[in-house]
């Protein structure tokens, strides 16, 4: 697997996403909803790789949520940058997370992202497909 690594811009949130998927290869996904809109998401997901996010400051890190409210938005305050969406899942004690291309240091190699709309999905259906699609994840906080 490849591991490819990142963060925000203070670095105070690291993350390490590990994937067979060549970023050439990769479908990167451009969600409609509004915030993801905002920040102009390009988000990538493996659920056959692995999501590492590691925080080194707790009080830094914004678990933003709205809609359906069913992951975290995860934003540092220092800096501004939305790094991922979280999914801890207590169906199976796992947590899932996608990752923003913008947030990797090196973003070259990856397609344009499709827009993809989930209006149609409710919390329960937008979980399951996040099971399925979403990557492995695990959410470290420091201090």
């Amino acid at each position: 697997m490849a591991k490819m690594t990142g963060g925000c811009h203070c670095k105070n949130i690291k993350v390490e996403f590990e994937s067979d998927v060549a970023p050439a290869n990769a479908e990167p996904r451009a969600c409609q909803c509004s915030f993801c809109r905002q920040h102009q998401s390009r988000a990538v997901s493996d659920p056959s790789g692995s999501l590492r996010i590691s925080v080194e400051n707790g009080d830094l890190l914004n678990r933003y949520r709205f809609g359906l409210k069913s992951i975290d938005f995860l934003v540092c305050r220092e800096c501004g940058v939305y790094v991922a969406g979280f999914m801890p899942d207590p169906t199976d004690d796992k947590a899932y997370g996608t990752l923003m291309i913008s947030a990797l240091d090196d973003r070259k190699g990856f397609p344009p992202p499709i827009e993809k709309v989930y209006d149609d999905q409710d919390k329960q259906d937008r979980a399951v497909r996040r099971r399925n699609v979403w990557t492995p994840a695990i959410l470290t906080i420091s201090g």
